[in-house]
């Protein structure tokens, strides 16, 4: 796990290609963070569990948690602000495919 000094204890980081880190316990609207050395006011509740950028981040610049891409962002997202459906998209493409078997007639 990174160890970063620079984020509060209530995030978790565990890479350093990580644009976001994730909530381990609830951070209320209106509380102080610190991310990345600087101290943030967050605007929005974030729940247990949830994603917080790191840093800015671009429109479509891909998101990285816990060292491996998990989507895009859909709009510019702020570094504290939340990160999930309403300003990011999946980039997952299932490789699971399942087989087409030949429907089986009884009277064969």
């Amino acid at each position: 796990m990174e160890s970063d000094a620079m984020n509060d204890d209530r995030l978790l980081l565990l890479s350093s290609a990580d644009n976001v880190c994730v909530a381990i316990q609830t951070i209320e609207r209106g509380s102080s963070l610190a991310i990345g050395g600087d101290l943030l006011q967050v605007e929005e509740r974030i729940p247990l569990g949830f994603k917080v950028a790191a840093r800015d981040i671009a429109v479509s610049e891909t998101i990285i948690k816990y060292g491996a891409p998990i989507g895009s962002a859909t709009r510019a997202i702020s570094t504290g602000s939340m990160v999930h459906v309403h300003n990011m998209k999946s980039d997952y493409l299932p490789t699971y495919k399942p087989k087409v078997h030949a429907r089986h007639d009884p009277r064969d």
